[in-house]
């Protein structure tokens, strides 16, 4: 009995010693940590500030802090499609030089390491016929910007003319800060000459961008004054057919690529250089990036540390693929990694989830999940509504008989013995823009005339399949292209005016269920 007693106290002491050495170890590796996570945040900050140069000799004016410090930016979230973007492809006329990273030749129009201060630089696409600009030390003059306010609500300025709502960007508009070596008078950033080259009208009759670029001139250091900073990365964006989900969706695409060719670490904030009204659309810019203005809306010129310019929506594959081809077809993130394949993209997947995931949806499903309900059918509808000031309210028809077809889908869905359909009424005119994702992302079969709300397709999962019916007079790629290049499975109903027999479209409808599975 003496023996295990003492056994059972030696146990004791090797235990409570075992626990003493085992917290010991703990707290060490816990202050380990914390130095190396303070040593980490020192060091990241201060290589962040480097790979920028150092730009604010304001730093003494408090109400300047406060601005550049006043909310946060949103992270990038972790997309199931995302491939890296670090490494322009090689191939002119590649898929990744078109929906990807194609902007591949920098041009340094002034280098950081050449001016401490300001900057400036441009990553042109041969494929695209674009570019991308980025400058640091960038001051906006909102007087030198002719345009309306903007963000106004729509019933405020019913009637004002689409001329005033165009920015008219006079000299000096934005403005570059030369530095301590810079003296003299003012001079322009850029000539005609690397414009026309790198920056090219093309067929767009108002090149709100390239007039933005024109404009910047390069000033000394001591003419450079700021009423307000913004510290983070900011793009600047105008826009053109701004209620328009089409054109606003090639605008989105282009702020997204602008992001990552020039490698934002986060979300950047975002300025309208235009003076349109308020939109619904405005719901999804916001939900995409950390924050929105209007350049109006700021008072006195205002100097952004890193400003990214925007390329016009129509310089994206989304709209060039309209008039030229571009041979490209949708394939996962997964095998492309694997197969590399100029031929194949996974852009418009991985833009579409980061959609889904601006407005909190999960985007690591592969499939549309088969509801216990049933299978989910969305009918995109066409429907009246207010666009903008210019517009009268009313929507063309592309689907003379819409609401019988509707209906008669309708019917044959109650009636429908072989599985549960739901036929889902996408009156997305009147919807918040967070419940059409949520519409287009839980759809099985998206059915629609040829019209705008099936752009949304790009916010759709992988399985999902499309059935457009188009009429004569509106025989437009946008949409099967679309389902192309995201690798969707498409349908089309070619009418002969505009009217569909509904007995032809549930037929076609029929088939695709059964290749579901229904």
């Amino acid at each position: 009995m003496q023996l295990e007693s003492k056994q059972k106290t030696q146990k004791a002491k090797m235990a409570s010693r075992r626990n003493v050495w085992l917290l010991r170890i703990v707290l060490f590796l816990f202050a380990l940590n914390s130095i190396s996570l303070c040593v980490y945040f020192a060091s990241h900050s201060k290589s962040s500030a480097s790979s920028i140069p150092n730009l604010h000799h304001n730093y003494h004016n408090p109400r300047i802090n406060r601005l550049r410090f006043r909310n946060k930016l949103k992270s990038w979230p972790i997309l199931p499609s995302y491939l890296p973007w670090s490494h322009p492809p090689t191939n002119t006329g590649s898929c990744e030089a078109y929906f990807g990273n194609g902007f591949s030749l920098r041009l340094d129009l002034i280098s950081p390491a050449a001016n401490p201060r300001g900057w400036f630089r441009c990553w042109y696409s041969e494929t695209l016929r674009s570019s991308v600009c980025e400058g640091g030390s960038l001051r906006m003059v909102p007087a030198r910007v002719g345009v309306s306010k903007g963000g106004e609500m729509l019933d405020q300025v019913i009637g004002r003319r689409e001329e005033d709502e165009l920015p008219k960007f006079q000299n000096g508009a934005f403005e570059v800060d030369g530095g301590v070596g810079f003296e003299g008078p003012p001079r322009r950033l850029v000539d005609d000459e690397f414009l026309d080259r790198y920056v090219p009208q093309g067929e767009i009759l108002i090149h709100t961008m390239r007039a933005l670029i024109g404009s910047v001139r390069v000033v000394a250091a001591s003419e450079f004054e700021c009423q307000e900073w913004i510290e983070e990365p900011t793009l600047l964006v105008t826009r053109f057919e701004y209620a328009n989900l089409f054109h606003t969706v090639t605008d989105w695409y282009s702020a997204y690529v602008s992001s990552r060719v020039t490698g934002l670490p986060n979300r950047p904030r975002l300025v309208f250089v235009d003076g349109h009204c308020m939109t619904s659309l405005e719901e999804t810019w916001k939900a995409l990036f950390s924050s929105l203005r209007y350049a109006k809306n700021f008072s006195g010129p205002v100097c952004f540390r890193h400003a990214i310019l925007s390329p016009l929506g129509y310089e994206t594959a989304l709209f060039k693929g309209l008039t030229e081809e571009i041979n490209c077809h949708g394939a996962s993130a997964h095998d492309l990694w694997q197969n590399p394949d100029d031929r194949k993209t996974a852009r418009l997947s991985e833009f579409g989830e980061i959609i889904r995931a601006a407005f909190g949806f999960p985007v690591h499903r592969h499939r549309v999940e088969k509801p216990v309900s049933g299978l989910n059918v969305l009918f995109v509808r066409r429907e009246d509504y207010l666009a903008h000031p210019r517009h009268g309210g009313k929507v063309e028809s592309r689907l003379s008989n819409e609401e019988e077809v509707f209906d008669s889908l309708k019917t044959w869905a109650y009636n429908n013995d072989s599985c549960k359909i739901n036929l889902v009424n996408g009156l997305f005119a009147h919807m918040p823009m967070k419940e059409q994702v949520r519409a287009i992302q839980d759809a099985s079969v998206i059915i629609g005339a040829h019209g705008a709300g099936l752009t949304h397709l790009v916010s759709a999962m992988p399985k999902t399949v499309v059935l457009e019916i188009i009429s004569s007079q509106y025989r437009r790629p946008h949409f099967a292209l679309i389902a192309k290049w995201k690798g969707l499975e498409y349908h089309a109903i070619n009418l002969d005016g505009s009217y569909a027999k509904p007995e032809i479209v549930i037929d076609k409808l029929s088939g695709i269920l059964r290749s579901l599975g229904c």
